[in-house]
């Protein structure tokens, strides 16, 4: 092992490459392209880029199957996407002539966008497996459920939704569950100052 050019540098060389390069190339040529970009995770996969979180929707549903789908977007939107600028509040699911679609989602104008800039609110479609779509139809047909975004996120440089089954939950419903939090609180706390 052979430290950099003063003793001081914390640039540490193995064998000639710079030790994340050397960490990369003994995971594979798959590691090896994304040190650039220096956000390798622990297991030696990119890290997932949150963009935006719905916790509303786990307030509002009861949430229960998981999906991830891509999402059809023009570039304008990605840009806009990587400064953080979306909001799913409103956002839903919806299933159209056997495609699914993004309703509701706001992503803003990208600031440095010319005048072929995006529609803000407009509809995007939703990249998934035929199966996928037609058990997503099914549950949202039958049992009177919807399709609720909880995240968008970044995924390997793809943008990707996260799409729950949810069931709308009641006023009542909402209530307990906030008690029961604030109980569990009180449980903490106490536990806490006992120690």
């Amino acid at each position: 092992m052979v430290r950099g050019k003063d003793a001081g540098s914390p640039r540490i060389r193995i064998r000639g490459r710079l030790r994340t390069q050397h960490r990369a190339a003994q995971r594979g040529p798959a590691a090896q392209r994304f040190i650039v970009k220096g956000v390798l995770s622990h297991n030696g996969r990119v890290a997932d880029k949150l963009i935006v979180d719905n916790r509303r929707a786990r307030h509002d549903y009861h949430l229960s199957d998981r999906v991830e789908a891509g999402l059809a977007l023009v570039g304008t939107e990605v840009k806009s996407l990587r400064a953080g600028q979306a909001n799913l509040q409103r956002a839903y699911g919806e299933i159209r002539d056997g495609e699914a679609w993004l309703v509701g989602a706001h992503i803003a104008e990208y600031g440095q966008g010319n005048i072929a800039n995006h529609d803000p609110d407009r509809d995007r479609k939703l990249l998934l497996k035929r199966r996928e779509i037609d058990s997503l139809d099914g549950k949202v047909r039958e049992r009177g459920l919807t399709l609720v975004p909880t995240k968008l996120y970044f995924k390997n440089g793809k943008v990707k939704v996260e799409l729950a089954v949810g069931r709308g939950k009641q006023a009542q419903d909402k209530r307990r569950e906030i008690a029961k939090r604030d109980a569990e609180r009180e449980i903490e706390r106490a536990v806490k100052s006992r120690r």
